[in-house]
């Protein structure tokens, strides 16, 4: 367990929404993990988790009385996110508000780092297309 400045932070009004999450599934004391996979229209996704594991590697965010925990493989393309909560019409959600996206989908769950098109084979199923 690695405990760095500020890699990714989150809003009073998201930590209070994952404080209720928790509560919910009866793990209070259980972090949010926040994690990049590959997929999406624009390349990568982003995934949350209740989790209670801290695995070797793992960032480690106190904030707002929340744990977010980040492995080392989605750390470099989180630093200096931001976790916030959303509401639209749709309802609401939490959002990543990412410094190192250089476009993202119109959905919001997908982005890209560099600007290249996302890698062969991905880009369908976007905002349910």
């Amino acid at each position: 367990m690695v405990q760095e400045q500020v890699a990714i932070s989150i809003t009073p009004l998201a930590a209070e929404r994952a404080k209720e999450i928790l509560e919910r599934y009866n793990k209070p004391h259980a972090a949010i993990r926040v994690f990049i996979k590959s997929g999406g229209c624009s390349g990568y996704q982003y995934g949350m988790a209740v989790d209670e594991r801290e695995l070797e590697g793992d960032t480690v965010v106190e904030m707002h009385g929340v744990r977010l925990v980040v492995d080392r493989m989605s750390l470099p393309l989180l630093v200096g996110s931001q976790v916030d909560w959303v509401e639209n019409l749709m309802g609401g959600g939490f959002s990543v508000n990412n410094p190192n996206a250089t476009s993202s989908c119109g959905c919001g769950h997908s982005f890209r780092t560099d600007g290249a098109k996302a890698p062969s084979g991905e880009g369908s199923g976007c905002c349910g297309s």
